[in-house]
């Protein structure tokens, strides 16, 4: 039977047993040697002693809440946390610095975990970074900072034809899908949406059982598989379709396109492991191999997505929505674009996910080289809708490794209305960057669906660790924009960000799509070559180059 972790009454039954065993195993050995008289050594009694210590320690383990790798590892769990506190002396002279990003750094995971449980998160005796190398980014700060009361910066998501605009956090959950995590970390997640106030995106598996226990406010994407809104033969299906997005805690439907982990690569979860409870969420039949295709069936073309856009729209009652893509090739994009001015249909919002997103698992090859990057792609997109004299009626968000207060700055900055974090708030769920999501054996209970890992991650605790990382990051976010002289994120520009091109050169941000003025696409001005270029090449009636046939 799969393990439910809505059943909170339920204690695993193997946990029970082997923890009774070791309890009874231990107990013989002292009751062995007290009738043998080992008390009447030192020696022996002092063993005894240290024994009967460690095994009050091992249960005190397995009981406690608030320690993943404890709960889990009794006893060696231990080890790991003793080689932390020893770590700054050990890893200095034998190990990667604390600045080292595989793909994250000790310091950026530091510091969520700090904010997740309310500890100081301040650093003594400067920065470990050299701010003299090639690409390090500042900000740079006011002589009259302003004064900045309210840390819950929003942002209102629906355009003229959305009956019912979604007022978002300007930081949010990216998309993960129960499947990839676990029952309880998706508990977790939407626990501390709920409680701070922020949106959780279901990833493309669709709304399970865990979505919906504590009413946080949920993004529903929807991928190529269309799942928990499909027919048998995988089609899209819009009876299924309307009774899912019915639901009040859906805020927004979002049609995923594209994602930065695999862009243009289709999925396969093996019939092994699609559960019940998996196959509940879905709308698949449990035990069969379930596809994600490569492409959607819904629509071929950029006009057949637009006018799929406005169809979700009327079916969900009006609820703001649009659709998510990694960048590949700019002239698809530019099709989408042209597409919006020939049939006047306007998505709510656009999620550009970049290249250096993910958290499933992906071949080595589009993991390392295919898709662009997301600072790249989101300056594309801001640009091309300011070029078609649109960018003020679509909102846009952004994923790909933001973590930190300055990275959502960074992001606002280039372009984007909002931020979505997924490896973040893993973290804030205890994740500590095993590298095993892709096995199942996650130690900390986040991305498996082993039941005995995920036993460890308590959701009580975790959901509420979710909603301060949240909550700490927009103060920290307010601290920079009070630092900066300005009254909110949205007012920061890319001229705001530094970065260093040389060791003694520095120049504002810049990119390989610059900045564009609005209507500069349609109205015949001169553009940079690389908006030009492919500007030509695109057509709303097709994805193809030049409308050449795929």
């Amino acid at each position: 039977m799969a393990y439910n972790p809505l059943e909170k009454s339920r204690f695993d039954p193997y946990w029970r047993y082997s923890t009774l065993a070791l309890v009874a195993l231990v107990t013989a050995a002292l009751a062995v040697g007290w009738t043998a008289g080992w008390w009447r050594s030192a020696w022996s009694a002092w063993w005894l002693l240290v024994g009967a210590l460690l095994i009050a320690l091992g249960l005190f383990d397995v009981t406690q809440a608030r320690h993943t790798i404890l709960r889990n590892y009794p006893l060696l769990g231990h080890f790991r946390f003793l080689f932390e506190y020893v770590r700054p002396e050990l890893r200095q002279y034998l190990f990667e610095s604390d600045v080292d990003s595989t793909p994250f750094s000790r310091l950026q995971r530091a510091m969520v975990y700090q904010r997740a449980k309310q500890q100081l998160d301040t650093r003594p005796f400067g920065t470990q970074h050299d701010v003299y190398a090639t690409g390090y980014e500042w900000i740079n700060h006011s002589i009259t900072p302003a004064s900045v009361a309210d840390a819950d910066f929003r942002v209102t998501i629906g355009g003229p034809d959305c009956a019912l605009p979604y007022s978002a956090s300007i930081f949010n959950i990216s998309a993960m899908s129960f499947g990839a995590l676990s029952g309880n970390a998706i508990l977790a997640l939407n626990k501390g949406a709920k409680l701070g106030g922020f949106a959780h995106d279901t990833g493309e598996g669709s709304i399970s059982r865990y979505h919906r226990e504590h009413g946080g406010d949920l993004i529903w994407e929807i991928g190529s598989g269309y799942f928990g809104c499909r027919n048998d033969d995988g089609s899209f299906s819009e009876s299924r379709f309307v009774a899912a997005a019915a639901a009040a805690s859906v805020r927004m439907i979002e049609i995923k396109l594209s994602q930065g982990a695999k862009p243009g690569h289709g999925g396969l979860l093996p019939g092994a492991k699609v559960t019940a409870e998996i196959a509940e969420a879905r709308g698949v039949t449990p035990g069969a191999d379930c596809v994600s295709p490569s492409r959607h069936s819904a629509f071929s073309t950029p006009v057949d997505l637009l006018e799929f856009v406005a169809r979700l729209r009327r079916l969900s009652g009006g609820k703001p929505v649009g659709f998510k893509l990694a960048i590949g090739h700019p002239w698809e994009w530019f099709a989408i674009a042209k597409a919006i001015l020939v049939t006047g249909i306007h998505p709510d919002f656009i999620v550009v996910d970049g290249k250096e997103g993910g958290t499933g698992a992906a071949p080595a090859e589009f993991v390392d080289r295919i898709g662009t990057p997301m600072h790249e792609g989101l300056m594309l997109v801001h640009n091309t809708l300011v070029g078609i004299g649109v960018r003020d009626a679509i909102r846009v968000g952004a994923a790909g490794r933001i973590i930190s207060a300055f990275d959502i700055v960074h992001t606002l900055a280039i372009g984007a209305d909002w931020c979505n974090a997924a490896r973040g708030f893993m973290f804030a769920l205890g994740c500590i960057q095993s590298m095993s999501c892709h096995t199942g054996k996650c130690p900390t209970g986040v991305a498996t669906q082993d039941r005995l890992r995920q036993r460890g991650l308590v959701v009580e605790d975790k959901g509420q660790r979710v909603a301060n990382f949240h909550r700490n990051t927009l103060q920290a976010l307010a601290e920079l924009v009070a630092a900066a002289g300005l009254a909110h994120p949205r007012q920061f520009r890319p001229e705001h960000i530094v970065r260093r091109v040389e060791k003694h050169h520095i120049n504002l941000f810049s990119s390989i799509y610059p900045q564009l003025e609005p209507g500069d696409l349609v109205e015949g001005r001169k553009v940079p070559e690389v908006y030009a270029r492919n500007w030509a090449l695109a057509r709303a009636d097709s994805f193809a180059r030049d409308g050449a046939s795929i």
